[in-house]
């Protein structure tokens, strides 16, 4: 963990999408974006926009969006970006089989953003307004939602990883391209007749492959308040599918391990491992008081019938259940003893902790960890609905029964990727 840095807290779309948009009309050099979900309407059009702009005056942009929370681009902004020279690339197209193939439940869900290497944002909002919502539709109020804005020393670890990610796509896209126009030649060899003969060549007028240099692809796929802290001991955890695999997870877990008084946790998809629960249980057992605000509206059946047996184990133990009331709860913060505190796009479920891409920035800054306890704690008292053990477990026998359904279900999935949870 270095120190050096300056953090700024953003709360919601409202907060961030104008600190991007700042960012990225100052940039000079590079412009690049990483997000689950991209969203071309609403607030979001602003963090869009902004992309043209740098691009147009020469700054080098490049975005990945993931292929299951973005799966189309709208036709306006493919072109919009290829004549302003937007790059962009989709990780994990779905396919035709869509997630019925397990290696493609492995997605890209970290919300990450660097601007000339020196200004980064990391957090768990996705590039969509604030009042709508893929699950839920049209939202009543804004979502719940945090990211930060970071300058110092991690912010080359940013653009490592982004850059790292960035060019394995374009190694995958260059080598399909590659097979894509030996097949294309290995099919004009065969010298077809007819009306099979006439097809090909509207093929080659609509997609230029009669033009040297032009490849089939590039045709048709154009490319609140803040508050914050200066010289803080911060730094970016990683999770990925070779050498991050437990990364956020072993911090999660070594920081609540060495909790003595306080722990506040804030996660929308929240179904810890074995690991994360026995942590959570020995906390409490020492006399650490443990609060969960988490998401209380009804997205999925696993999202929510699958959380509903381990809820009732952290009750029993006295852990304090808070469910987000005016709205949808999208963060994944947390914030212990006043002393280390976490932000980034990490939910505590089987994806994010086994499968998926995510980014947090962690750290040890007491400053900044009041701040987000402050924020966490008043959000708790004013706007959670405490959640009873009783209550829970006297629920009608059908639903607990749903409950466990759901549960096995999930962990025979993840049995099938080769995970034990």
């Amino acid at each position: 963990m270095k120190g050096g840095h300056q953090l700024v807290l953003l709360q919601n779309g409202t907060a961030l999408f104008p600190a991007l948009v700042e960012a990225m009309d100052a940039a000079r050099s590079v412009v690049h974006l990483e997000t689950y979900i991209f969203e071309f309407s609403g607030s979001a059009l602003s963090v869009a926009e902004a992309l043209e702009r740098a691009a147009r005056r020469g700054v080098t942009v490049r975005l990945v969006v993931d292929g299951v929370g973005t799966p189309h681009v709208p036709a306006e902004w493919v072109q919009r970006f290829a004549q302003a020279g937007v790059r962009w690339r989709v990780y994990a197209p779905l396919g035709r089989l869509g997630l019925l193939l397990p290696s493609r439940w492995r997605r890209l869900h970290r919300k990450l953003c660097v601007v000339d290497g020196t200004v980064g944002f990391c957090g768990g909002i996705n590039i969509i307004d604030d009042l709508d919502d893929v699950a839920l539709g049209r939202l009543l109020a804004p979502r719940l939602d945090f990211s930060l804005r970071v300058a110092g020393p991690l912010v080359e670890d940013m653009v490592e990883t982004m850059d790292l990610l960035w060019w394995r796509l374009q190694a995958v896209r260059n080598a399909r391209q590659r097979e894509f126009r030996a097949a294309w030649q290995a099919l004009r060899a065969t010298r077809p007749v007819g009306d099979f003969s006439r097809l090909l060549a509207r093929i080659e007028a609509r997609t230029g492959l009669d033009m040297p240099g032009v490849s089939a692809f590039d045709a048709i796929e154009p490319p609140s308040a803040p508050l914050g802290v200066d010289g803080a001991r911060a730094a970016l955890l990683l999770r990925d599918n070779v050498s991050h695999r437990h990364d956020i997870e072993r911090a999660y877990l070594k920081a609540i391990g060495e909790a003595r008084q306080d722990i506040v946790i804030a996660n929308a998809y929240f179904i810890p491992g074995r690991k994360l629960r026995r942590a959570l249980l020995m906390a409490v057992a020492r006399g650490v008081r443990v609060r969960l605000l988490l998401q209380g509206k009804y997205e999925h059946f696993f999202q929510y019938r699958a959380a509903r047996p381990v809820y009732q184990i952290l009750l029993n133990a006295g852990v304090e259940i808070h469910e987000y009331a005016p709205s949808a709860l999208h963060a994944k913060v947390a914030v212990l003893d006043r002393r280390w505190a976490t932000v980034g796009s990490t939910n505590l479920d089987p994806l994010s902790m086994l499968l998926a891409r995510e980014a947090n920035v962690m750290t040890s800054d007491r400053r900044f960890a009041t701040l987000l306890h402050d924020c966490l704690d008043d959000l708790v008292t004013r706007s959670g609905q405490q959640l009873d053990a009783n209550t829970l477990s006297q629920r009608p026998w059908y639903q607990r029964v749903l409950d466990r359904i759901a549960f096995g279900a999930m962990r025979v999935v993840l049995f099938i990727t080769g995970h034990r949870y």
